[in-house]
């Protein structure tokens, strides 16, 4: 029997749980070729696969019925098979079917091209599919506020997105958002002439609904009382922590050194001096992993606070089952994209005090939104921003230079100790030659910082000074192999790059492949300990020597080195130089090869705007 495409298709793109790349090529030799012949008996004739697992990956098979019956759907079109992975976790179970009633539904992919969509509507519709179907028409309106969410806009001007959408040939744009309106995951803002995505505008609505609800039912702990935690504060960290105690809603803002992890230590100390109930979060493993050490309390993801649902965005907790706490600190705020946020904001009971801890600085979340800038900027809120510079003995240098930085202007380094160390390169390749030799060779032998504790942020992925052929780099001389699972092998550092919220870890979370087993690698991410990851989900994971400044947001290492290539020019920006500046702890070196475009970029090129309603719904709904 001759091999079934669709089935060779779904075996290698990784969809069969517990079926690893190496296994999938060699099923034919068994007499694996299609559905029909997943057999225990056959397949424990393959090397290595014992009757258990036999058992087991028969079982898995039938398992993922949903995700061949789209790539039955996707193959025959010529659309990549590990599709549909996405197009599962964007339309749910019942995917082929909806795919089916309506093709132009894989747009809902963020990733997935128009000329996709296109293909797999001529497969399923034939001699019907039409370029002027209503169906692509407002399918074509929605992607495009897809893709403007991935650049982390909320809504876009309604006269941008017709003109997009007359761009992929639709004869009457005005047609395409009327049905995409009609539809209702698209919704029109007409104050502002805007449009935007359902989800979106719910989720901003949330926030500013919530947030007013909280500082409307907030009863004070700690009005007319300074609170003794706070002695030794000076009086921009006093005033913030008192107001903690007297407001619903508070924000405390600041570079690094400027005392905003002293100031939530003496809020904690407060709080745990009225017994009050507090949870402490932030957005990854690794901020959490170091609120909890400052503080000396429990800390944990907020997707674990919040009870993650898998892969669906949803969580157990919210407004039917808030959370139990007093005092909800969260640090690393400017990481919290909208959705994230509207979570954490309707799971806080009334009454709660929430404190939001954070950078606006920074770059905003790789999510779409603006919401700490947002929050800052509505000036409904109490916000405390620290400026003063503390932190010497640690950190001086680093948060020296970031605070020049964050003011437009990067000054000679001055820093006797090594702390912070310059390292001229003439171009791409010699920037990664140079970067390898510190990872490896100079931070752990001047330095006395071994390699685990470095680690590398670069703004691009490709390149010779890019995080692709940086990883293989730093691989070769850290820890040779072949890839023995899915392309790892064990003591690869990894970085996620999608949510698994079931599993505890989330994009951009960076560990260390630790073991393997039949059910896949098992993976050590900072504040998540131990994680299986199976096979179906070994695409979501690259090797993480190397990172994107964007991966490395909400994390620190005792020792990073920056490396700002040439090709990265037009990816500069003061708040990703800024960034990547402050991911570092004791040592920073700076591979520079960007010339000129570092130092404008630092003084010419702000955050880069986004459009969202968050600042003007605050206003209103609080005032």
């Amino acid at each position: 029997m001759s091999p079934d495409p669709t089935f060779v298709a779904f075996a290698a793109a990784g969809l069969w749980p517990g079926l690893g790349r190496t296994l999938a090529q060699r099923l034919a030799e068994a007499g694996v070729v299609s559905p029909e012949t997943v057999t225990a008996d056959r397949l424990a004739g393959l090397p290595s696969v014992s009757a258990a697992r036999a058992d087991r990956l028969v079982t898995a098979f039938a398992g993922a019925a949903d995700a061949y019956a789209v790539v039955a759907l996707l193959a025959p079109a010529d659309v990549p098979a590990r599709t549909a992975r996405a197009v599962l976790d964007e339309l749910g179970p019942q995917a082929a079917q909806r795919l089916r009633a309506d093709p132009w539904r894989l747009l809902d992919v963020a990733e997935v091209r128009l000329v996709d969509a296109d293909r797999l509507a001529i497969s399923l519709l034939r001699e019907q599919a039409d370029r002027g179907d209503v169906r692509r028409g407002r399918a074509i309106v929605a992607h495009v506020l897809t893709r403007a969410a991935r650049d982390g806009h909320t809504t876009m001007p309604t006269a941008t997105v017709r003109a997009a959408v007359a761009g992929e040939g639709i004869g009457d744009p005005a047609a395409a958002v009327s049905a995409a309106l009609a539809e209702g995951r698209v919704v029109a803002f007409p104050p502002t002439g805007e449009l935007g995505l359902a989800r979106y505008s719910h989720a901003e609505q949330t926030v500013a609904a919530g947030l007013a609800r909280l500082r409307r039912t907030a009863r004070a702990w700690a009005k007319g009382a300074e609170p003794a935690a706070a002695l030794g504060l000076d009086d921009a960290q006093r005033a913030a922590a008192t107001i903690v105690g007297t407001s619903g809603v508070s924000l405390l803002v600041g570079g690094p050194g400027t005392g905003k992890s002293r100031t939530v230590t003496a809020v904690v100390q407060a709080a745990r001096e009225r017994d009050l109930a507090i949870a402490l979060t932030a957005p990854t493993g690794r901020a959490a992993k170091r609120l909890e050490e400052i503080t000396g309390a429990p800390a944990q993801t907020l997707h674990r606070l919040l009870g993650a649902q898998g892969t669906t965005g949803q969580f157990a907790r919210g407004a039917d089952w808030p959370l139990d706490e007093d005092l909800v600190v969260v640090d690393e705020t400017s990481m919290l994209d909208v959705e994230l946020a509207a979570a954490l904001v309707a799971a806080c009971a009334e009454g709660t005090h929430l404190l939001l801890v954070g950078d606006p600085a920074q770059l905003p979340s790789i999510g779409p939104g603006r919401v700490l800038g947002d929050l800052v900027d509505s000036g409904a809120l109490p916000v405390t921003e620290l400026r003063t510079l503390y932190r010497q003995a640690e950190g001086g240098a680093i948060a020296r230079l970031a605070t020049a930085v964050r003011d437009g202007t990067l000054p000679p380094v001055d820093s006797p100790d090594r702390e912070v160390v310059v390292v001229p390169a003439a171009d791409g390749a010699s920037a990664a030659r140079r970067t390898v030799q510190l990872v490896t060779d100079s931070i752990p032998r001047a330095l006395g910082i071994p390699a685990e504790d470095v680690q590398v942020v670069t703004p691009v992925h490709r390149g010779p000074a890019g995080t692709v052929a940086l990883n293989a780099a730093l691989k070769a001389m850290l820890n040779p192999g072949d890839g023995e699972v899915g392309g790892f092998d064990v003591g690869d550092r990894v970085v996620a790059t999608a949510n698994h919220l079931d599993a505890g870890y989330a994009n951009g979370e960076v560990g260390v492949v630790s073991s393997t087993t039949d059910a896949g690698l098992v993976v050590t991410f900072a504040g998540a300990g131990p994680v299986t990851v199976p096979p179906r989900n070994l695409a979501d994971l690259r090797l993480g020597w190397a990172v994107t400044v964007h991966r490395a947001q909400g994390s620190e290492w005792p020792a990073v080195v920056a490396v700002l290539p040439p090709e990265a020019g037009g990816l500069l920006s003061r708040p990703l130089v800024y960034t990547a500046l402050t991911r570092a702890q004791r040592h920073l070196s700076i591979v520079h090869a960007a010339g000129p475009a570092l130092v404008r970029a630092v003084r010419e090129v702000g955050a880069r705007p986004r459009r969202t309603r968050l600042t003007a719904l605050l206003r209103t709904a609080i005032g």
